[in-house]
């Protein structure tokens, strides 16, 4: 069984629990998130393409082709996305394992956001 889950960042996962919630919570809200955040997104981005000195249309256009999506309905996705459910690996781990499940592989993000990733089978 393959499995994958957000990483639990404890108060920074609280954290965008909130804002997924704000921004379903309606229309003001949701207009509220993503003009605070578009402007974040877009900002840190061009940042990091500036200091490396990469061509910031560049990003968006090989997005696309990667993901098979704008990087902006991306965006608008994550705000979006809900539930939003987290778990620290641990947590995974002993939830499967007590149903008799064996760990194969994991791949686990560290402290970072993202998806850990497991790959389990039934002993």
């Amino acid at each position: 069984m393959f499995i994958a889950i957000y990483n639990d960042q404890g108060t920074i996962s609280k954290l965008w629990l909130r804002i997924k919630r704000l921004y379903l919570s309606g229309t003001p809200g949701r207009r509220f998130v993503w003009a605070t955040f578009a402007p974040y997104f877009v900002f840190r981005l061009l940042i990091a393409d500036l200091i490396k000195g990469r061509n910031p249309v560049a990003r968006y256009v090989e997005y696309k082709r990667s993901r098979g999506m704008s990087m902006v309905h991306d965006w608008r996705d994550w705000l979006g996305g809900y539930p939003f459910e987290v778990a620290k690996p641990e947590e995974v781990f002993e939830f499967y394992r007590d149903r008799g499940f064996v760990l194969d592989k994991l791949i686990a993000v560290g402290n970072k956001q993202g998806n850990n990733e497991f790959v389990f089978t039934k002993r």
